[in-house]
């Protein structure tokens, strides 16, 4: 079992492409990937029709540090919220604007058990 920061980054990252996949899949647009600013980063944006979805990847490969959704923390969320009001106002975005987590557990074949829970926040 790798437990390095580089292989949990490549996690990340595969957990991110998964989802975006899946997402799209399910007819939503994607808009940008890992947005930066001064507070934080969103992993996906997204549109489901008129609405805009930030979307929160977590991907595990085991459930000894809890399930992928148990790391979206009551301070996770409130960042959540603060990066999507601002990714909005910087985007002039209209219609709704929704927060989604996609909670992935990859298992030691590369396939993945997806958790899909829309307006978190």
């Amino acid at each position: 079992m790798q437990t390095t920061a580089a292989a949990r980054q490549r996690l990340g990252e595969e957990g991110e492409r998964f989802a975006e996949r899946y997402l799209t899949d399910r007819g939503m647009q994607l808009v940008e990937r890992n947005w930066r600013c001064s507070e934080g980063e969103i992993d996906l944006v997204l549109t489901d029709g008129d609405t805009t979805v930030v979307c929160e990847v977590k991907t595990r490969t085991s459930s000894a540090f809890g399930a992928p959704v148990e790391a979206i923390t009551r301070a996770k969320l409130a960042r959540l919220r603060r990066l999507a009001a601002r990714w909005a106002r910087e985007h002039g975005a209209t219609g709704g604007l929704r927060i989604d987590v996609v909670a992935l557990h990859r298992h030691p074949d590369g396939s993945f058990t997806v958790t899909h829970l829309e307006g978190v926040g």
